[in-house]
């Protein structure tokens, strides 16, 4: 395969399903905590040095062969909302699917066998990177990247936000979601040798409380 694979992996059209979650960004613009592009700014800027991490350290690992079962448990233990943890998994579901058609593989068929109701996202996109003939850095940039461009994305709409200053706003953490990469990357590799647990569990209450709070809500623009 070809590095244009990963165009394709991190177009927003890739039919993963993610157009439809905001990654908290809805629970956040309710409660006032993202009136516009700043406070959008510092949301993903938190959101990819927490969950944005740990989802491209997950990816990163997959990628590079480590156990999916064992990640995937990984996964689950750094996810302490069970409404993250269904949208994980409905995200894994779809991802498999698309990617299944898209580049089929025996791991990939392997895993939608051993979690027919879904794997965790992160775990699905590093398998999926692997299909592609992507590395670990290639999923790991995928992660990162949809962990700020989903919430972006989902502003513009929750605001009406000038979809320029989203723009501007990605544009302005793309040294951070470098520097993340690399973090990510080692951690990777080093959980293939040494286990999951050398994987980063980097937290953020905030997400998951908020997370809890959406699922309840009787009506939402966002699945998440």
């Amino acid at each position: 395969m070809t590095r244009a694979a990963l165009l394709v992996l991190a177009d927003g059209r890739f039919p993963a399903g993610g157009h439809a979650h905001s990654g908290g960004a809805e629970e956040a613009v309710k409660a006032g905590r993202i009136t516009g592009a700043a406070g959008l700014e510092a949301f993903c800027r938190g959101r990819l040095h927490t969950a944005g991490l740990v989802a491209a350290a997950l990816a990163a690992a997959a990628a590079a062969g480590a156990d999916p079962a064992e990640l995937d448990a990984a996964a689950d233990a750094r996810t302490p909302s069970p409404a993250l943890r269904l949208a994980a998994r409905k995200l894994g579901r779809q991802l498999a699917r698309a990617a299944r058609a898209t580049w089929p593989s025996p791991e990939l068929d392997a895993l939608a066998r051993a979690f027919p109701k879904g794997a965790h996202q992160p775990v699905v996109l590093g398998l999926t990177a692997r299909a592609a003939g992507l590395g670990p850095a290639d999923a790991a940039y995928c992660a990162v990247y949809e962990s700020v461009s989903g919430p972006a994305t989902a502003v513009v709409r929750l605001l009406s936000l000038d979809p320029f200053e989203a723009t501007a706003v990605l544009a302005r953490l793309a040294p951070e979601l470098d520097r993340v990469v690399d973090t990510a990357v080692a951690a990777g590799h080093a959980a293939r040798s040494d286990g999951t647990d050398a994987l980063p569990s980097a937290s953020a209450p905030l997400l998951e409380i908020g997370a809890e709070a959406h699922a309840a809500w009787p009506v939402r623009l966002f699945a998440s």
